[in-house]
């Protein structure tokens, strides 16, 4: 039986482990959140440790078996042996079309989809653990993470305190203890890679346990006040993990670091050098200094205030965890990113790259919270690997043009899994809207005739290859899928299109064409928009959009893909009239009927940002807050299943994975501000109640930075920084058209919209008169 989706909201679960010191206050310098995540002890599970990263390395504080335990972790830490089963060769699009023409499809499963459940490998691995014993140190009074500075703060009733942090910038992290009773020493811990203790239960969701990696025992080896682990992976791959600290009287203070060499011929630091030479000279107290520095930056791109504390403060978090977790020149985020589970076993899912959703939720957030030089990383590592989709695209699919594998390695490669969508035929396309959103965001013209176009071009071409005429002279592909109906059985591909991929191809299309025209590329506009007139329209019925034309949805199920068109890629908008308006009103009526038994967390973060298209913001925030209070576990980590017994979910299980943490993000961003139909609309998705509301910096599309403030029901003043110039169309939120407009020329309307010819770096203000 399905579990209708409640209507009351829950119990404010967080309330009890979140500290405000003090209500967000503007200054001249910095916009910072002034929020700590409290606890009056430590963890006892490393899923619920405190959280410290920087996109290259990361470290979780929590205690295990009474001891003080840092797990730490590093993003490019990777066995990469290959999957031996993945013959394209023999093995192509074309054979798995002919298996699923024939119903023998237990063949295909067989090649592809059991392997990535009984092989290790390819996987993200551990890096091991650094321990103290603090059994003389006696009770915790407090554990905090102070998200300003980025600084986790352990102090103790004898009066001892633990400040600790990993640097904004460089691939190390530093600890310092004072007012301590006796010595204290670190002790590293390798993960259990050579163990007579099993793990206990083995799946691609509970994790493989390590020692079937077959790496030989590494070495820890101690030289005064320095400790050294050095690990062989397979096939030359080799980690170093690294430690020293000095002891001045009852003051303890140490460094650590974690390298990676994929090669005997890799040119990387090691992590003893790293420490040693270029950063332990340098003083933790210097450290310090630029590590603040950098996230009172963050910090400074935007901010926001909500009159509901739980939503306010889960905002904080996963704006925290997205500057912890990205960054340019790292890798993108990972399932878990840089807190890879320390618990005996390979992280849930291989910790790998999932482009079915979790990369691409995971980035959500980067667009309006002004947070693009983060979001770089993706790009740059999708645009580096380019060569190797296309690679894939030849073998497998055997046309020109660019997909992507959905579930990949560090380095690109694919790792099969459920194929309908490790290797689904859209893949690449909804990566494709990163580029394209970067575009619109950024306005960067070198990007856009560089990255963004031959991107979504490439795609297109795909899409020109791979699709046939139909029998209703349109288009289709030649199977089509729709993450995750049917799992990975033969009938979750379909002989039609489904409204995911039909969506993602329109897309494709459409987007192709708004670049050429916009580089000029008169000839390549008319073919990719003659393109998109080839396909058809969505399958809609009296309930919305369905799956597929012969599949209406009818039960309860975690991914949205069928509506993909509504959001994230904005093709049907309640902007474009009634018609459309209807189409998102049933769709969302029905999905909240059929209920949420079969959701994980993501779905409720997807919903929030659904419903904050669809401009109801009652239910985006009721949507938000069940994710909030239910899916997550005290130190914000998304962990898939229903934690808080309310049946919000038949899933109870706690996988860590963080797309659904950095989709709640965008879901309130959202309720703030759009701009994906060429207009800026303000507050367009807040609740009734909400009457003092203000936000700063957020980006649009257009590059504008956007500041706001509603008090008592009323917008008082907008702000508006002109990155680009070009024309900016603003709603007016004003009910006025007596209006203050300072630093512009006076605007033209355009029915309720205010337009504004701007110039690069102009400073606009609208207010009352």
């Amino acid at each position: 039986m399905t579990k209708k989706l409640k209507l009351l909201l829950p119990t404010l679960l967080f309330m009890a482990v979140w500290s405000c010191q003090k209500a967000p206050k503007a200054t001249p310098a910095d916009l910072l959140p002034h929020y700590e995540l409290a606890f009056d002890s430590l963890a006892n599970t490393w899923d619920e440790g405190i959280p410290l990263g920087n996109g290259t390395v990361g470290a979780l504080i929590w205690k295990k078996e009474g001891k003080l335990r840092f797990s730490l972790d590093r993003a490019d830490l990777w066995d990469l042996r290959p999957m031996a089963n993945l013959d394209f060769k023999d093995y192509g699009f074309d054979w798995v079309k002919e298996q699923w023409k024939k119903d023998t499809y237990k063949a295909v499963q067989d090649k592809y989809d059991v392997p990535y459940d009984q092989l290790p490998a390819p996987s993200k691995i551990p890096g091991g653990a650094m321990e103290f014993n603090i059994d003389a140190l006696g009770p915790v009074e407090s554990v905090k993470l102070i998200l300003d500075d980025a600084v986790c703060v352990v102090k103790w009733k004898n009066g001892t305190v633990l400040e600790t942090f990993v640097h904004a910038t460089e691939p190390v992290g530093w600890y310092r203890f004072k007012n301590l009773p006796s010595e204290l020493a670190p002790m590293i811990i390798p993960p259990p890679y050579v163990s007579d203790k099993k793990s206990g239960e083995e799946s691609p969701v509970t994790g493989q346990d390590l020692r079937r990696l077959g790496y030989p025992k590494g070495t820890v080896d101690q030289k005064g006040n320095a400790i050294t682990y050095d690990q062989e992976g397979w096939d030359g791959f080799k980690f170093q993990v690294h430690t020293r600290w000095e002891q001045q009287g009852n003051s303890l203070t140490g460094s650590w670091s974690i390298s990676s060499k994929q090669k005997d011929t890799d040119t990387t630091i090691d992590a003893t050098e790293t420490v040693n030479h270029l950063n332990f000279p340098l003083g933790m107290d210097a450290a310090l200094e630029s590590h603040t520095a950098w996230w009172h930056r963050f910090w400074n791109k935007s901010t926001l205030r909500i009159p509901e504390p739980v939503l306010q403060n889960q905002w904080y978090m996963e704006m925290y965890k997205f500057g912890s977790a990205a960054r340019q020149g790292a890798p993108p985020i990972s399932l878990q990113s840089v807190w890879t589970a320390d618990n005996g076993k390979l992280p849930p899912w291989k910790g790998d790259f999932h482009h079915d959703l979790n990369t691409q939720l995971s980035y959500w957030p980067a667009y309006s919270g002004n947070h693009l030089d983060l979001e770089t990383g993706f790009i740059d590592w999708l645009t580096a690997h380019k060569d190797a989709f296309k690679k894939y695209t030849k073998d497998f699919y055997r046309t020109d043009g660019l997909n992507v594998p959905g579930v990949t390695t560090l380095t690109g490669e694919p790792m099969g899994g459920w194929i309908q969508y490790s290797f689904g035929p859209t893949v690449s396309a909804w990566l494709g809207q990163h580029f394209y959103l970067h575009w619109r965001y950024s306005m960067d013209r070198v990007f856009l005739k560089n990255d963004a176009y031959p991107w979504i071009s490439d795609v297109a071409r795909h899409f020109d290859e791979l699709s046939v005429m139909g029998t209703d002279g349109k288009r289709k592909l030649p199977l089509s899928s729709s993450p995750e109906i049917h799992n990975n059985a033969r009938d979750a591909w379909f002989g039609e299109t489904t409204n995911y991929d039909l969506a993602l191809i329109r897309f494709t299309y459409e987007k192709a064409a708004e670049l050429a025209k916009e580089l000029g590329y008169t000839e390549e506009a008319v073919r990719w928009e003659t393109a998109l007139q080839q396909w058809p329209g969505y399958a809609i019925d009296p309930t919305g959009l369905m799956f597929s034309p012969t599949l209406p949805y009818r039960e309860s199920h975690r991914h949205f893909s069928h509506l993909m068109a509504v959001h994230p890629l904005g093709l049907i908008d309640v902007s474009k009239g009634p018609k459309d308006r209807e189409i998102i009103n049933h769709s969302l009526a029905n999905l909240k009927k059929i209920g949420s038994s079969q959701w994980t967390g993501y779905s409720f973060s997807w919903l929030g940002n659904l419903e904050a298209r669809a401009q109801d913001g009652e239910a985006a925030a009721e949507a938000l807050t069940i994710f909030a209070t239910a899916f997550c576990l005290p130190n914000s980590f998304h962990v898939n299943g229903d934690q808080s017994g309310k049946g919000y979910s038949d899933f109870t299980y706690r996988p860590f994975t963080l797309e659904g943490n950095f989709a709640f993000a965008s879901g309130v961003q959202e309720m703030l501000i759009q701009s994906h139909t060429g207009t800026v609309q303000l507050f367009p998705a807040i609740p009734k109640a909400w009457k003092n509301v203000s936000f700063d910096k957020l980006r649009t599309e257009g590059a504008f930075l956007v500041s706001a403030e509603m008090k008592d029901g009323k917008v008082e003043r907008v702000n508006i920084l002109t990155e680009k110039g070009g024309q900016l169309r603003l709603q007016n939120p004003f009910g006025t058209k007596d209006l203050i407009i300072e630093g512009a020329e006076a605007p033209n309307w355009d029915g309720d919209i205010l337009v504004l010819e701007t110039t690069p770096q102009q400073e606009i203000t609208v207010k009352w008169k």
